[in-house]
């Protein structure tokens, strides 16, 4: 949610800076999480000067430019070539300077430069006002009515202005908040300083010319519906001041009705809407459920089947929109409107939650909604928009303010106990302090007795119903900070603290990763279930299927992270970013036998280049030993062993390996199908390890053991071997370390070859063997002896030949 400072300080008087209130706001629960300025002007037109046009001729090398010589108040006078048909010596004009960064709207940024056009020198653009990103016109340069000198800044003459934004990561359970005002009650808990309301004292009925009769069928989803018509207005372009107060925010603005809606909502926190009064048939606005399947078009023109729990706004014959979620494609204002039906109405969250999730529509006033806005808000809000749309598009009220509320919210009464808040807090605070606390957020005290009192809560303030929510409330404003902790401290329990941390693990793994060039990355738990048909081995009856499901494409929990994977590999390369090292700690869900199941999972992957091409090398591709090298290193910072490894048969791989456990498959790694990555529209090769994270961290940890270095030497002895091309490298290092591993202390194959000088379907492994006894030196009867025994295992085990 992005607030404006300057809007905020419009009903709150705070002299702090950005960075007091952004900590201020953090503190009390309204973490701030960025704080960014707003120019007016993309770039606020920096090197922008009002210039006089001293001369001005036609250029010599072309019938439409002009050559002119221009006043910049710098004591020169600078020559620029103009293409405008309105140019003329004596006037005053805005120029860009060379070096200037230009932001037209809907182009590329461009920087003026000194050029030479047509022969002639240019040093700056006399600018029309569309190449200034002010408005659309292009017909000719901007002739300014001002007696500023050259060398005044454009952005002084303009007086454009900027505003600080902060973007706050609103909770779910403080819509409260959810507006200026609601961040400006925040701020006089904190700063003991008044919130000022804008004044409604002005609202009057002046005519009842247009009255509407509001019936509200199903007073459950809509406990209260306020409405008023204005007739006479005139739908145009909103005044700049508030163009860039909903910019500043984020917000498109549309017309100053609609504007000035979004205005209020922003403002105060309550959605608004409006209607073009001409489109309420019967003069009558009727709030009901409709029949399943009835159609309706929204705003976005799409036609969408209503369900019958969706609450509707009609007219005497249609619908017209959905209520507190969208509108209608026939019932807004538009640019012929001349009267207009104004709502302001509070619907129960849960029915506008319902609906807005069923038809997967996220709006501003929706977010609000079902969240619970306050009911007690609707009148105010609809006044206040109602002056705003008089002063923007003129007109006149014209019928009495209807007020549909058949039983009003009560206000919530919370009993609260002093000893209670002092256990809590950890601290024993003053009650003249609690008192001035609760009373400065909107929650009266009442029945105050020497053991406690009545905490009497607005309902605006869903969040606080029971007595640890008051307590709550004093505290995140008397500040967490402000609780000493006490050199006495103490438990009355330890809780057992684990041998293994696998958090501690994990991060030792990221940090390895991220040192061997590797992006941590996240992917969304949430994928489709078309994706099941792409691995054979999923089972579509183990997805774990989401009910309430935002999107169609989003209908199920992922049974594997490597389809989230290949997406983010996809989105990369169409962003030409092919050189890809990535890794992923995440949770894989099943449902089997009617239960629920998450798997812990790390994912690797690589793809594109491995090392860079720089003026010493070349660029080098991506192979599978590069992840086989990644997993290497996991293995050894964790000293992991006993484990084996067999070629993998997966249909997600072309080829690869699994590495096994005492029977239990701990990691597939491998080079992934090219029809699987065609559906993903890659055509680049992609090498990806799935690791089971749990059954890793069971295997790793424990205590550690330290031996005494050996003072004995090692020996070094080569092999050459002639083997089926069936017979793998794990096959080679289970037979050695059965035969010899007391003795082996490393184990290499240094070369391999395949070709015409073996035999067809056979190939050679050149192996080299580390020697050492830990308990005494090896002599060459002991080393000999060791050999022969690998020699006769090599041509026994796996029908080896070895060449002399």
């Amino acid at each position: 949610m992005k607030i404006s400072i300057n809007w905020l300080k419009e009903y709150i008087n705070i002299d702090q800076t950005n960075e007091q209130i952004s900590s201020a706001l953090t503190a009390s629960g309204l973490e701030v999480e960025g704080l960014e300025m707003v120019e007016q002007v993309k770039g606020n037109l920096s090197g922008v000067v009002i210039g006089k046009v001293l001369t001005c001729e036609k250029h010599p090398g072309a019938d439409k430019l002009s050559k002119t010589t221009v006043d910049l108040g710098d004591g020169k006078v600078t020559p620029i070539v103009c293409g405008a048909p309105n140019v003329a010596a004596g006037q005053k004009v805005l120029v860009a300077t060379v070096g200037t960064m230009l932001h037209s709207e809907g182009n590329e940024p461009f920087k003026i430069k000194k050029a030479k056009i047509r022969g002639e020198v240019s040093e700056g653009m006399i600018c029309a006002e569309d190449e200034l990103g002010l408005g659309q016109s292009h017909d000719g340069i901007m002739v300014l009515d001002t007696d500023l000198p050259a060398g005044t800044p454009a952005a002084d003459f303009l007086q454009l202005k900027t505003d600080d934004v902060l973007e706050i990561g609103l909770t779910p359970n403080r819509v409260d908040a959810a507006s200026h005002i609601g961040v400006a009650r925040d701020l006089r808990a904190m700063y003991g300083q008044p919130v000022n309301w804008p004044s409604v004292d002005a609202f009057e009925v002046e005519n009842n010319s247009l009255p509407i009769e509001v019936e509200v069928e199903n007073t459950v989803a809509c406990p209260r519906y306020s409405a008023v018509t204005i007739s006479g207005v005139e739908v145009k372009e909103s005044p700049e001041w508030l163009k860039f107060r909903l910019k500043a925010i984020g917000l498109a603005p549309i017309n100053n009705v609609v504007d000035a809606t979004n205005y209020v909502l922003h403002e105060t926190g309550q959605p608004l809407h409006a209607f073009d009064a001409e489109g309420v048939k019967g003069n009558k606005v009727v709030v009901k459920n409709l029949p399943e399947g009835t159609p309706f078009t929204t705003l976005d023109e799409k036609e969408r089947k209503l369900h019958a729990s969706d609450l509707m706004v009609c007219n005497s014959e249609e619908p017209m929109c959905i209520a507190g979620v969208f509108g209608g494609m026939h019932s807004g204002v538009k640019e012929n409107t001349k009267n207009i039906f104004l709502e302001s109405a509070y619907f129960a969250a849960d029915s506008v939650r319902k609906t807005s999730q069923l038809h997967t529509l996220k709006t501003d006033a929706s977010f609000r909604f079902e969240r619970g806005t306050d009911p007690n808000l609707t009148v105010y809000a609809l006044k206040r928009a109602a002056l705003l749309i008089k002063e923007l598009a003129g007109g006149a009220i014209s019928s009495d303010v209807v007020d549909v509320y058949p039983s009003p919210a009560e206000d919530f009464r919370v009993a609260v106990k002093y000893a209670n808040v002092d256990r809590l807090i950890g601290k024993k605070l003053e009650k003249e302090q609690i008192h001035t606390i609760l009373e400065n957020l909107d929650i009266r005290v009442t029945e105050d007795a020497p053991e406690g009192f009545v905490a009497v809560v607005s309902p605006y303030r869903v969040d606080v119903t029971r007595e640890a929510d008051v307590i709550e409330e004093i505290l995140r404003i008397y500040g967490y900070d402000n609780v000493e902790v006490s050199e006495a401290l103490n438990s009355d329990f330890l809780a057992h603290f684990p041998e293994k941390d696998a958090y501690k693990i994990e991060r030792k793994v990221a940090s390895l990763l991220a040192d061997n060039g590797f992006y941590e990355m996240m992917t969304n738990s949430l994928t489709s279930s078309k994706f099941t048909a792409l691995q054979p081995n999923l089972k579509p009856e183990e997805n774990v299927e989401i009910l309430n499901r935002l999107s169609e494409d989003l209908d199920v929990m992922r049974q594997t992270l490597l389809f989230g994977h290949l997406d983010v590999v996809a989105r990369n390369v169409n962003r030409k970013q092919k050189d890809l090292k990535l890794f992923e700690f995440g949770k894989a869900y099943f449902k089997r036998e009617g239960k629920y199941v998450e798997e812990n999972r790390l994912a690797l992957l690589i793809s594109g280049k491995n090392e860079s091409e720089s003026w010493k090398r070349q660029a080098k591709p991506s192979t599978y030993y590069d992840l086989s090298e990644a997993l290497s290193k996991i293995f050894n910072k964790f000293s992991l062993q006993g484990y084996e490894t067999t070629p993998l048969e997966h249909p997600a791989f072309e080829y690869g390996m699994a590495v096994d456990v005492k029977g239990k498959e701990l990691v597939r790694a491998g080079l992934l199908t090219p029809q699987l990555l065609k559906s993903f529209g890659l055509k680049e090769e992609v090498f990806y390890a799935d690791i089971d994270w749990d059954f890793f961290v069971e295997l790793v940890g424990g205590e550690l053991k330290f031996e005494e270095l050996s003072k004995f030497p090692e020996v070094k002895r080569d092999l050459s071997l002639v083997i089926d091309q069936a017979v793998t490298y794990g096959q080679i290092m289970a037979v050695a370390k059965k035969n010899a591993g007391h003795l082996i202390t490393d184990f290499n194959c240094f070369d391999v070859y395949q070709g015409d000088k073996v035999e067809a379907g056979k190939k050679a492994y050149a192996l080299s063997f580390t020697l050492k006894d830990k308990k005494k030196t090896l002599n060459d009867k002991a080393i000999e002896k060791t050999m022969k025994r690998l020699i006769r295992a090599f041509e026994q085990e796996v029908g080896a030949v070895i060449r002399q």
